[in-house]
């Protein structure tokens, strides 16, 4: 009897401390792309340098370069970290030791497990690279067989980053579907990422949406300053960000798969090469971005859950392909000056 008095005493105080103190909740994750398509990057040491001094404790990187991880290594730096797509095979097709040797060879030679969040196997391949779709999720459970092995499966998250293409549609939000065309590799991602507890990693760029729709699209609900409340299912929409996220979680639902995290692994917008591309531009969606992230805002669908984003890019990369915006997305000059005042916490 006095063990019971003693219990419910202790779960009195408890409560009360609960009431007077009330959990909070940690803000979402925001980190940084480090893509590396350029000519005139500084040394990857200070390039993390830089990402420490700017209070940055969240990176992707897009490969295994191994002067990179190891210039990451010890730095308490969180990193997310890409297999590139033409990788894909081998993994998919080996055995599982193929993959342990693999995750030995290219990431633990250079950097401690405990600071990998996750990895991204491919990145785009349903747009991109659509041959090597039948690999994505055999190399995945692989991989996790492998982390299995090391007992990091519960600390090293696997998924795939998708473009926002990947939907056949996102308008309204309540009508998001997945591309049937992609279903026959989405429905077993998509089973994996629940049964192993990971999120839908997707690729959100609104200023697109902006760019290629400008009649449908306004350049005020893409830099979360429009004022018209869109109606959707009773949630109300102001910006293209929310949309688009939103859309992920209902074509998920819409297959079966509520519930699952999505990470916004690419977000960001150009300085400079093509319509509305500017650093005041570039500090208003970004700033927006990460702003909603700390203070856990989440969506319409999902309010008060912190999207996880990954800003895109950490500098400008003066090689990649395609429009000329696409080489001005970089937040930090080469020579470590930021581009617009942008703060990350």
């Amino acid at each position: 009897m006095e063990i019971q008095r003693l219990f419910l005493s202790l779960t009195s105080l408890l409560l009360c401390l609960f009431i007077f103190f009330p959990h909070s909740t940690a803000a979402a994750p925001v980190g940084i792309c480090y893509g590396r398509v350029a000519n005139n990057l500084p040394p990857p040491s200070n390039a993390v340098n830089l990402i420490k001094s700017n209070g940055i404790t969240t990176v992707r990187l897009f490969n295994t370069d191994p002067e990179t991880l190891t210039a990451f290594s010890g730095s308490g730096i969180s990193l997310m970290i890409g297999i590139p797509n033409e990788i894909l095979p081998s993994l998919a097709n080996g055995p599982v030791d193929a993959s342990l040797q693999w995750l030995q060879s290219n990431l633990f030679a250079h950097i401690p497990p405990n600071q990998i969040r996750y990895i991204a196997i491919g990145n785009e391949i349903l747009l991109r690279d659509t041959f090597y779709s039948p690999y994505i999720v055999p190399a995945m459970q692989n991989m996790h067989k492998a982390l299995q092995t090391l007992n990091l499966a519960d600390t090293i998250k696997l998924s795939s980053a998708h473009a926002a293409s990947i939907l056949s549609n996102s308008y309204p939000p309540s009508a998001g579907a997945f591309d049937p065309n992609f279903l026959p590799v989405m429905i077993p991602l998509l089973q994996f990422l629940r049964d192993t507890q990971s999120p839908l990693m997707v690729n959100v760029y609104p200023y697109f949406s902006y760019v290629n729709n400008p009649q449908y699209v306004s350049l005020d609900s893409v830099l979360f300053r429009s004022t018209n409340i869109e109606n959707d299912q009773n949630l109300g929409y102001d910006n293209v960000f929310d949309m688009t996220v939103d859309a992920f979680a209902y074509a998920m639902e819409r297959e079966g798969f509520g519930g699952i995290p999505v990470v916004v692994t690419e977000t960001g917008w150009p300085t400079g090469g093509g319509a509305a591309a500017s650093p005041e531009n570039a500090l208003a969606y970004n700033g927006n971005v990460v702003r909603r992230a700390l203070e856990n805002v989440g969506t319409p669908k999902r309010p008060g859950v912190g999207v996880e984003v990954f800003l895109f890019d950490l500098f400008d990369e003066n090689e990649k392909d395609g429009e000329e915006f696409e080489k001005h997305f970089g937040v930090f000059g080469v020579d470590g000056v930021k581009a617009y005042g942008l703060n990350f916490s």
